[in-house]
């Protein structure tokens, strides 16, 4: 085998690791995994039992920071968090600062960058974008493509459609006043996000409430409403037998 594993990195039993993966110092990995070719874990990240890690995947990325970014600033972070049973696809790259539930799914090529936390049974699907300082709850579906902005809020049972954009600055990166309004998207429970919707910034989305694809939101919502359109507007309640609190509770297997 060709890895290199530094003597100071705990491997549970039962660990299968591929060719050219580099596992740093101080590092955890739990019993089962099964971590694939050219993977690199960074210093310090902990990887619970029976995780799989695909190919060209990263853990416990540092940040960069752009001579002229507004907000992300230079901080300690803790280290990449993956949780038992999580599975981690091809080329995907886990911040350090980034926490994943159990059973999380984070698909080829996302990116959860630092001080995010995923809930538990959670689904990143390929291509997502997820920014720093977001909280995403249990039992969510973010889809291909997704575009999550820093300081946004998901909480559980969400779904997010593919190529949904999100934003936080109104003032498109120019002026001061811009640093008192940002913010990002709040997704209460239930909530559901067609394909192509583009939310602005601060938004809130109100429990069980569905924007539909292709809408432009540019305000608040009333829970448990459909809305439509650019910009979009009440269409109708969400039918009954779709509301959330009428779904069956899913197993955990």
């Amino acid at each position: 085998m060709n890895s290199i594993i530094h003597e100071t990195a705990a491997i549970g039993d039962n660990c299968t690791i591929g060719n050219f993966t580099t596992i740093s110092e101080n590092v955890t990995v739990g019993e089962g995994c099964v971590i694939g070719n050219n993977v690199v874990i960074h210093p310090d990240s902990i990887i619970g039992d029976n995780v799989r890690i695909d190919d060209h995947a990263v853990i416990g990325k540092l940040p960069m920071r752009a001579a002229n970014s507004a907000i992300t600033k230079e901080m300690e972070l803790s280290p990449a968090n993956v949780g038992s049973n999580c599975i981690i696809g091809t080329s995907t790259v886990i911040y350090r600062g980034c926490t994943l539930g159990e059973k999380v799914l984070a698909a080829d090529l996302a990116t959860v960058r630092e001080n995010v936390t995923v809930g538990s049974y959670t689904i990143i699907g390929r291509g997502v974008a997820i920014e720093n300082l977001v909280e995403i709850g249990s039992y969510c579906k973010i889809e291909t493509n997704v575009y999550i902005c820093a300081y946004s809020e998901i909480a559980d049972y969400c779904f997010v459609a593919p190529c949904v954009a999100t934003s936080n600055d109104n003032f498109l990166g120019r002026s001061e006043k811009r640093f008192e309004l940002y913010g990002g998207v709040r997704i209460k429970k239930g909530g559901r996000i067609g394909v192509n919707a583009t939310i602005l910034p601060g938004k809130t989305i109100a429990e069980d409430t569905v924007i539909a694809g292709g809408a432009l939101l540019t305000k608040d919502t009333e829970p448990e409403s459909i809305y439509a359109g650019t910009p979009a507007k009440y269409f109708r309640d969400v039918p009954e037998d779709e509301l959330l609190k009428n779904q069956k509770p899913k197993e955990k297997k």
